[in-house]
This record gives C-alpha cells, structure tokens and sequence, in this order.
C-alpha cells in the first residue's frame, strides 16, 4: 500500500548540494519543504565531490571567459543562455556560502579546461564534504524543512498535492569502474520517466581521468583533478609525460586508456594542502611522497538526464529537476571541470523557487522496480570507445535506462566529447543537438537555445 503523506508544499527527493539548495531557497521563501534522501546526506556524490567550484572572483577573471572556457570545452553542445547563467551567478554564489558559514581556501585553484584560476575550494580536495555539511547544518535547523534520511522514493504518486523536485544525482554507478556511490544508479530518471517526463542526453557520461587503479579494495577512488592543477603530472610505464595534465577531460582519459593505465606523480604537489585524500592512499598501502600513484579512467559524471528548462520545469507540470539528473544543456557534450557544484547551486535554487510559483504534481505513476546493480555490459559497450556493435547488445539489457542509453548512443553517430564512437570518428554538424527520449519513442534530435 502507497503511504500517505501531508503535502507539503515543495517536496524534494535527494539531499545533495542541488537538493539542499532548493529546499533553503523555497523555504527562505515562505514554503513548507520536505526533503527525502534515500540514504544519509553523507552519501550523495556532491559530499564526495573533490573538487572546487568554479567562478571567476579572481581580479583577472571575468564571467565571459568562464562562459567562452565552458562552451569551448562543451564541443558544441553547449546551450548557451544556461551556460551564461551559470557563469553570471557563480559569483554571487560563493558570497552567499560564505554568509551561510562555508570557509573557503586562500587563493584560487586551475583545473582542467580553464584558462584562468577560478576554482575556488574548502578544505583542498574535501569542498564537497564542507559545503554539504554546512547546507545540511543549515536545513536542519530551518523551522519549514523537515529532512528525512533513509526513504527510498518507489513512486512520485506518494508526493501528489506538493510541486515536486528531483534531485537525485545520476548514473554513473551504472558502470562496473565508477567513482560513484554504489547508489547513483539513475533512480530519479526512473521516477522521472514513468511519471511521463523526458529525458535527455542519456549518451554522454563523463570518464574522470585519474581514478585510483587498485586490487585492494580501493579501485575507482577519486584523484581529484585540482591535484594536476597543483603540479602532479602523469606517467606512462616509461616513466614519461604523454599529455597535457589540464587539457579537457575527455582527452585525458583517452589518453590514459591508449596506455591501459597510467600514474600520477604527486611528488611535486604540496601534499600536505589534501590531508584526506593523502591519508587515504596511505591507508590503501601507497607512498604519494615517494612513489607515482597507478590511475586510470573511471565512469564519473552523468551528463544526461531529465530534460530542464533553466528553472528546472520538466515537461511534467508540477514535477522539476535540479542537479546531476538534471539535464539543461549547460555541459554540453563534456562538463568543464568544478562546474558541478555550481550547477547545483545555481539551478537547485532556481527550481526550488519556481516550484513555489508552478502547479502542484498530479500524476499517478507505477512504482519503480528495485535499485539495480551496475550493467557489466556498459564498461566494454558505452566506455570510452564505443562502437554500433556494442550500443546495440545494450538494447537487450534489463536495466531500462541502459537501454535507453544505448538507443542514444547508437543514434549520436559521430564522436563529440565525451561519447567517442570508432566508427564515426569525427563531429557531425547535422547531430549538433541534444537527443530528447519521450517515453516510449525513439530518440529526437532538438536545438536548445
């Protein structure tokens, strides 16, 4: 039997950065906020994040070079007017979480992708950590948010009566090599889909370059890039350099694969500036003062997701998106590094505020099957390399959204960013557009402006 609940006015599912900044924003505005997360707020993938967040504070900075760096990076794909209003409020941002308590680093960090230093951090590689505690400090202690841990959402039929926000992370645990919590399997794009919204970009999941390649229990952790941004550099098994360590991330991993592997020599970085990240690969038996550090490429970042305009409206009334299972066209085909945090901040505050404004969610949909397991079949057919052979054994997979992957892969015939298809090697200016999945159809190629 369906549980029934109050409504309230604005129900949140998720309690990440973009799940957080929704709910303080429509409560700072007077509504009433439940917030569900499926396991504790520790466990989302923006408490994990390593890196910083991105916004040109610096005196040689300006938004626009934000905006030109992230649409460069994007290949093409990138819709520009969300990409603008990013960049425009990412400032404002980071004054906002230094009122709210958040206690940045001094100086500014440069990462992958960016031609300036604009990535600010908390912590070194532990910005995640800091900003959610501080965002969770704070809806815990708002008298209009109610936060409840450890409810996995089956059907959005039991939040009827509230405007809905999704803000569930996305689905990179789906691959079997992941630096992902185990739980960031795409549930909310589930959810999503069978309430009747559309999805998007479901192709185009980005690799981070430096995971750790381990056999002891530690394979997949996330060598942060602001790391390569401090001096590491890569190694081949010659022990030589073979790529620019900040070029965009998507090159970096291919790079790396073509080795089968890599290290990353965190000799020349001022170690001590990671405390955490350093502990844990002495723990994990490594000597990053002494020794390069094994490394190769790791499913990391859902580009796709549910389909958003710039205030988070799905094409559900009553029903929006923020976060990583959001998809808004501000990635493009890859996502500029340190621009994952500010999405969350900058839309899950925008949803949470036109959640007050819209209709109330009113649809009746099936609950959703139980969390699956990651498609071993996803690693060798939708990696890094993929192929029309591959994309297509994906069609028979149980997992519907590894279907529905690989139906947005076989129908991006060209190579952009991160989805690289050897069989269409080269961009295609016709497929310059995003791959919108209605329910039940095939993929439909759409130009967002």
């Amino acid at each position: 039997m369906r549980q029934k609940r109050e409504p309230y006015d604005v129900s949140v599912v998720g309690a990440g950065v973009a799940g957080l900044s929704a709910a303080l924003a429509a409560a700072e505005a007077g509504a009433s906020v439940l917030v569900l997360a499926k396991a504790s707020h520790t466990s989302s993938n923006s408490y994990a994040a390593q890196g910083g967040i991105a916004a040109a504070v610096g005196s040689d900075d300006d938004p626009a070079l934000h905006v030109a760096d992230t649409l460069a990076a994007g290949r093409g794909l990138c819709r520009q007017s969300a990409v603008e209003l990013l960049a425009a409020a990412a400032p404002a941002e980071i004054e906002d979480l230094r009122h709210l308590g958040v206690r940045f680093d001094e100086g500014l960090g440069r990462e992958g992708g960016h031609s300036q230093a604009r990535v600010v951090h908390a912590g070194g590689a532990d910005t995640g950590r800091h900003l959610a505690g501080v965002l969770t400090a704070r809806a815990r202690e708002h008298p209009r948010i109610r936060l409840v841990e450890g409810e996995r959402l089956e059907t959005l039929a039991t939040l009827r009566g509230s405007a809905v926000v999704l803000a569930t992370g996305g689905y990179a645990a789906l691959w079997p090599r992941t630096t992902n919590p185990r739980g960031a399997v795409g549930d909310g794009l589930l959810l999503a889909r069978d309430a009747g919204a559309a999805l998007a970009d479901l192709e185009l999941v980005q690799f981070h370059p430096t995971a750790l390649r381990d056999g002891n229990g530690h394979d997949g952790f996330l060598l942060s890039e602001a790391l390569r941004g401090a001096g590491a550099t890569l190694l081949d098994g010659a022990g030589e350099r073979f790529v620019d360590e900040l070029a965009p991330r998507d090159v970096v991993a291919r790079a790396i694969e073509a080795r089968a592997g890599a290290s990353l020599d965190l000799r020349p970085v001022e170690r001590e500036r990671y405390p955490t990240l350093m502990a844990t690969l002495e723990q994990a038996g490594y000597d990053p003062a002494h020794e390069p550090i094994p490394v190769s490429p790791a499913a990391h970042y859902a580009i796709g997701g549910i389909a958003t305009d710039l205030d988070g409206r799905t094409t559900v009334p009553g029903l929006y998106a923020a976060g990583e299972c959001a998809c808004t066209g501000v990635h493009g085909a890859n996502r500029l590094a340190s621009n994952s945090l500010l999405e969350c901040l900058v839309f899950g505050r925008r949803a949470g505020l036109a959640a007050l404004d819209g209709p109330r969610f009113d649809a009746d949909p099936a609950p959703i099957a139980p969390p699956a397991a990651f498609d071993s079949g996803l690693w060798r057919d939708a990696g890094l390399i993929r192929s029309a052979d591959g994309l297509s054994r994906l069609l028979d997979s149980p997992h519907p959204l590894v279907r529905e992957i690989g139906a947005c892969g076989l129908a991006r015939q060209e190579s952009r960013g991160v989805h690289f298809r050897e069989d269409f090697p080269i961009s295609s200016e016709e497929l310059a557009g995003h791959l919108v999945l209605q329910p039940g159809r095939e993929p439909e190629l759409v130009r967002w402006s």
